[in-house]
């Protein structure tokens, strides 16, 4: 007897038998669990081994720990920290504004400044979502993560895998059950009415405290730049000059005209690149008869310093000349006389070869230290002789005006009327500049900006391609198919299991992160930018991108595409499709979350700690001491490394950008959390390096802000966008449509920030600048006094506070270097 069968009941039936004996969302939780302390346990360890070990070496070596509040005269009037285990985080945290931007300027207090709207933001999430949006979905029960990712019939693979083996197969057509869609997860009416009002609420606190945070920066800015008074603030830098004013009394004549102040001193760069070549040649023979000189004379003399890493060490260097109002032309070691060195056997002086001839085919042994000092003494001559030379002058120029006002006057205004000639610009400080990059024509500099920009997009390609690997390890079922003898090993022991699919995926891209942001910078140096400030904004944007694209929307858009042919179709079809990134991301964002926590517990809790351990610079030390010779090796030895805001702020905006894209999503509790405690941790640790470990030469004066507010935006901007898929996704089509207006809202911020704000993150205002030439005037808003006035009342009423610009420009002028030094 026939009987008719329902495809669809039979589907259902056969899913509830399955359920019945395997319940794979819980399996999915416990999964997830697993993972999270997994992960939590090796973080924590991880962490507390360097924080303890940081804290216990931290008063014994202080030249490493406190190399700049040791060697730097602008951490002077920092407060001292207890050597006590704990007791310099209660003296670090009192620290003020003040006392930053006194002894670290405007850059550091920018940078710390995040970190605190930051924690606001996250803080103020981190309590709405656990005291209304927990409790909701708790009582619902729809708080339960959602499991591995699922296929397009909305059921779990499992399920679909057992179908083809357990059911009969006559006369059912069992390969058309896997089409089949059946209708989603059961929802209380109005649930996902609370997810709108969440990212609406979420979407207004970002932007009232970037709105309020960017008026406090701006305030203090345009007080801080205008109360001093350095020869940058009075510079500006005109490019794009004609060849009729390429001469300094014309060009002179050219601005006085203007009428906008008066020329105090130019400089009219020049082709240079003879004489910086000849230097560069001096610098690396000078290199090698030191070396030569210390090799011969053997005088590594061991003394222990307690204060110091626990390697032998020689004394502290002498200096090279004992006058320093010595001439350029006089012995590097006083020709032999004053040499009274002891030495217990006589020994060989050091041979080195040379190549001459035909294509450097025949070669000479020589004495070394003859040789290079009269390699030295015929470029001292050469080098006199090429700086009396008449150099070819460019289409660039360092005017400094009399006044502040006069400079930003310029700025601010257009200097001609035809296009690309005569453009003023804020001008960078004197030791800030790449004097190689001044000579360059701006073809050749737009050159090289281009080509590194479409080479830095290839390389995003290839780290997509590098990265599938990673993201294979993400799914069992990629494990099975390619190691199925592994899988079955991880399918054994669950531990391992999490440590391969979460441990191991997150510890290779931290280590990525730290590792690519050095080609970035090395590409950032040879784009012909005119100062190291720029090029430090350049290596923060483009190592923004290396991990927003590459570590965020890699794993959520194209986290499936577990083999490169995979990638590219995935690619293909983005660019085909413009809703194609919109719709993955809406559909995986959710399936990624655990990943993502993971990524964040290992970035606060294990290695923000060995930051502060400074884990490269001790593990380097051993290696770089080896290498030292000569009393200039040892003295960089000891002095501090340079922090660089290109390689951290990238990776700190990333995670803020996670944090808001997941809080209102089910994991995103545990988002919160974590990114609370990364920011936390990550202000005490910045702070300290900023202040007392780490030195900071770039002189932005702030400019890192508006790029911090705008990838905010930006991050708004896609949490509003996987909201409007993940409501849409789930049926829930009235929200989402009310939802899709906060994006439009976000542009239209975004647009509103750029014309109100930036400017004043830029420039400095006219009102700004003559505010302090006036005693009598009191400020009528107290935010509006000096924040960097020194608290014990250091700085007299007469006198201007000198800022930490002021003392490191001090005595500087726009000039070559290599036109008069040495």
């Amino acid at each position: 007897m026939d009987q008719t069968v329902s495809v669809p009941g039979l589907l259902d039936s056969i899913q509830q038998q399955w359920l019945a004996k395997y319940d794979p969302e819980k399996e999915a939780q416990k999964q997830n669990q697993r993972d999270l302390y997994t992960q939590l346990v090796i973080s924590t360890a991880l962490g507390l081994i360097a924080f303890v070990s940081f804290c216990i070496l931290r008063p014994r070596w202080r030249t490493l720990y406190a190399a700049r509040k040791q060697q730097s005269n602008r951490a002077s009037s920092l407060p001292e920290l207890p050597d006590t285990f704990f007791g310099w985080i209660p003296t670090l945290y009192r620290i003020t504004d003040g006392e930053v931007l006194r002894s670290a300027g405007l850059d550091a207090f920018v940078f710390l400044n995040f970190f605190r709207m930051a924690i606001k933001f996250l803080t103020v999430a981190f309590f709405a979502v656990l005291i209304v949006m927990t409790p909701v979905r708790k009582h619902f029960g729809t708080d339960t993560p959602q499991g591995p990712p699922r296929n397009d019939t909305g059921r779990h693979p499992a399920i679909l895998a057992s179908l083809t083996t357990e059911l009969p197969t006559d006369g059912h057509p069992v390969a058309s059950l896997i089409n089949l869609t059946t209708s989603g997860d059961k929802y209380p009416p109005g649930y996902f009415w609370m997810h709108v009002i969440f990212v609406y609420l979420f979407t207004a606190l970002l932007f009232h405290l970037v709105n309020q945070e960017t008026k406090k920066v701006i305030k203090i800015r345009q007080e801080y730049l205008g109360s001093q008074s350095t020869v940058t603030d009075r510079t500006i830098r005109l490019s794009g000059i004609p060849e009729e004013l390429r001469s300094e009394e014309k060009l002179q004549e050219f601005i006085e005209n203007l009428e906008i102040g008066k020329v105090e001193s130019m400089t009219l760069c020049r082709d240079w690149s003879e004489l910086d070549h000849l230097m560069d040649e001096r610098a690396q023979v000078l290199r090698r008869l030191e070396e030569a000189w210390a090799v011969y004379l053997g005088r590594r003399q061991v003394e222990r310093n307690r204060e110091t890493l626990p390697i032998a060490q020689p004394p502290p260097p002498e200096p090279l000349a004992s006058d320093e109002s010595a001439e350029e032309d006089s012995g590097l070691l006083n020709d032999g006389q004053s040499r009274n060195v002891t030495k217990p056997y006589a020994k060989k002086r050091p041979i080195t070869t040379i190549r001459f001839g035909f294509l450097k085919l025949k070669s000479q042994k020589v004495d070394a230290i003859d040789y290079y000092e009269e390699k030295l003494r015929r470029l001292d001559e050469k080098i006199k002789e090429t700086r009396q030379k008449e150099f070819q002058p460019t289409a660039l120029a360092f005017i400094t005006l009399d006044s502040i006002a006069a400079a930003q006057m310029a700025v601010q205004a257009i200097l001609d009327p035809s296009p690309s000639r005569l453009i003023a610009h804020v001008a960078p400080a004197p030791p800030d500049i790449v004097w190689r990059n001044t000579y360059q024509s701006r073809t050749s500099r737009m050159a090289r900006a281009w080509s590194i920009t479409v080479f830095v997009g290839v390389l995003s390609i290839f780290w997509s391609a590098l990265l599938v690997p990673v993201a294979a390890l993400l799914e069992i079922e990629q494990i099975r198919k390619v190691l199925p003898g592994f899988g079955a090993v991880l399918d054994e022991h669950k531990v391992l299991k999490s440590l391969v699919q979460t441990g191991l995926p997150t510890l290779v891209l931290s280590l990525l992160a730290v590792a690519v942001p050095y080609i970035y910078d090395w590409l950032s140096n040879m784009q012909g930018m005119i100062s190291q400030g720029e090029v430090e904004l350049s290596v923060i944007s483009k190592n923004f991108f290396f991990t927003f694209y590459n570590l965020f929307i890699f794993y959520t858009v194209l986290g499936s595409a577990t083999n490169l042919t995979a990638t590219l179709d995935s690619l293909k079809d983005a660019l085909k499709d413009t809703s194609y990134v919109a719709n993955q991301l809406a559909s995986r964002i959710e399936d990624y979350g655990q990943f993502f926590i993971n990524l964040i517990i290992l970035q606060g809790l294990g290695l923000l700690p060995l930051r502060l351990l400074e884990f490269g610079s001790v593990s380097l030390y051993p290696i770089t001491l080896m290498g030292a010779k000569t009393p200039r090796d040892f003295a960089e030895l000891v002095q501090p490394p340079v922090f660089k805001y290109g390689f951290f702020l990238p990776q700190t905006l990333l995670i803020f950008i996670i944090c808001i894209v997941y809080s209102v999503l089910p994991s995103g509790l545990e988002a919160l959390l974590f990114g609370l405690i990364y920011f936390i941790i990550g202000y005490f640790t910045y702070k300290y390096q900023l202040l007392y470990a780490m030195d900071h030469n770039q002189h932005s004066t702030g400019k890192a802000w508006p790029i911090i507010c705008y990838r905010a935006m930006l991050g708004a901007g896609v949490f509003q966008i996987a909201m409007v898929g993940w409501l849409a996704l789930r049926g829930a089509f009235e929200q989402s449509a009310l939802t899709a207006p906060l994006v439009l809202v976000t542009i239209w911020f975004s647009y509103f920030y750029g014309h109100s704000y930036e400017p004043l993150t830029k420039f400095i205002a006219l009102s700004s600048v003559q505010r302090h030439k006036s005693r009598d005037r009191r400020p009528s808003d107290p935010f509006e006094e000096n924040v960097w006035r020194s608290d014990s009342g250091d700085v007299s009423e007469n006198s201007d506070p000198i800022t930490v610009d002021e003392a490191r420009e001090r005595g500087l002028t726009f000039m070559n270097p290599n036109l008069v030094s040495p």
